[in-house]
């Protein structure tokens, strides 16, 4: 009888400093009504502000405005947290966002989706922000390994802004860019 009393008070106490934590974030995510979602003419969007689009297997879907820095993972809380049937996996909560995006989490057993019609565009360019490493290595001059490192960037800096970022992947340097600028989009 004891035992139980004590497990009950434990799994009490265990909830009341989630709940605290969750209540003791420094800001929180805006949802944001799409008539409002444009930005008012006074709004300095230089101040750090996110606008993400999240939808997919989550309690709340929908536009969340949040401070600059977030990542993904604060965009998911935002959103109420997970659905019951989301692939948690199917997701890289630590990834910085980028203002502007979509993000759809997955129901258990569905492939993540690609973003935008995949990473190839209609006329062959291949997309930096939504390419797999397959489409990636059609590219002149980057194999697998180049590829892959692609990906790593754009996981752990988020979005590309410019074709230029690719400079920042190990690897490239200004030679290889030129030649992948007009083969690539954003």
């Amino acid at each position: 009888m004891v035992g139980a009393v004590v497990v009950v008070l434990l799994v009490a106490l265990g909830i009341t400093v989630v709940i605290g934590i969750v209540q003791s974030g420094t800001s929180s995510p805006e949802v944001v009504p799409l008539d409002e979602a444009s930005g008012g003419p006074g709004e300095d969007m230089s101040a750090g502000v996110l606008y993400v689009h999240v939808s997919g297997a989550v309690a709340r879907p929908g536009l969340y405005r949040l401070e600059g820095g977030a990542r993904l993972v604060d965009a998911v809380a935002a959103a109420g947290g997970f659905a019951q049937d989301a692939d948690e996996a199917g997701v890289n909560l630590a990834r910085p966002l980028s203002d502007g995006e979509q993000i759809v989490v997955p129901v258990v057993g569905q492939a993540p989706p690609a973003a935008s019609g995949g990473g190839t565009t209609g006329d062959a360019r291949v997309n930096l922000n939504t390419a797999t490493v397959a489409e990636l290595d059609t590219l002149p001059r980057v194999g697998p390994a180049i590829a892959q490192r692609i990906i790593d960037w754009r996981t752990t800096n988020g979005r590309f802004s410019a074709v230029d970022d690719l400079l920042s992947v190990p690897g490239i340097g200004e030679k290889m860019l030129e030649s992948l600028r007009p083969l690539v989009v954003l």
